[in-house]
């Protein structure tokens, strides 16, 4: 039960953007340049969706996590199997040496950002990983821990149903996050 008075049938943050529309614009814009615009990163936006989707699951808020899994799949052509092992153990999943240095940087940043050290943005450059994408990692990490204390701090509503997280991934792959919230019905 939220914590507050939210619409009924828009889950997480949804829920939270349509209670305040006038937080929910500029939240929308970060994000959206954050994860979804393909000229404001050379991340792709598939390894940007498994930084907020992996952050979200060290978070343990389980709508960003399953959403933000759901939206990675799709920007990984469907490939659900390696979100899982993202979530599970990075060291350990098919994902290149820089992305696995800088899901340790943003895991570091999860639990307080002075853990990042100098040998950490050495391992990731070491990697391939570029100014900018140590950057857009750690602001990935860091707003994403935002908006998972957002969302879990108002007990906003979480589905049970993965058809539901898979629906809401399907849109915002292809829409991005500046069209109209996803209802569940």
């Amino acid at each position: 039960m939220p914590h507050i008075a939210l619409p009924v049938g828009y889950p997480g943050i949804r829920s939270l953007f349509m209670y305040s529309p006038v937080t929910a614009g500029p939240l929308n814009d970060l994000v959206q340049t954050l994860l979804h615009d393909p000229a404001t990163s050379t991340l792709t936006p598939g390894e940007r969706e498994l930084i907020a989707t992996y952050t979200s699951s060290l978070n343990e808020c389980k709508y960003c996590a399953n959403t933000h899994g759901a939206i990675a799949k799709y920007q990984l052509d469907g490939n659900g199997e390696l979100v899982g092992e993202v979530v599970h153990d990075p060291a350990t999943a098919r994902i290149s040496g820089k992305l696995k240095a800088l899901l340790a940087i943003a895991a570091k940043v999860q639990k307080d950002g002075k853990k990042v050290t100098p040998e950490d943005i050495a391992a990731a450059r070491g990697q391939g990983a570029t100014d900018k994408e140590i950057h857009d990692a750690v602001l990935i990490a860091a707003a994403f821990c935002m908006f998972n204390r957002y969302v879990d701090g108002l007990a906003t509503w979480a589905p049970d149903d993965p058809a539901v997280y898979d629906a809401i991934g399907r849109q915002r792959a292809t829409e991005g996050y500046k069209t109209p919230p996803f209802v569940v019905k």
